[in-house]
């Protein structure tokens, strides 16, 4: 029996799960920035 589908599936995961919560992690942060820049535009008027 080969496992190598296994292993390949197995190293996939590992490399697209925190990839993509990275992604998100920086699309979050993005936004955030966004929302802090417009809070603060506000402040000074």
């Amino acid at each position: 029996m080969n496992h190598l589908p296994f292993i390949i599936a197995a190293y996939a995961v590992a490399f697209v799960v925190p990839v993509v919560f990275g992604l998100e992690a920086r699309w979050r942060l993005a936004r955030a920035r966004a929302r802090l820049a417009a809070l603060e535009t506000r402040r000074r008027r």
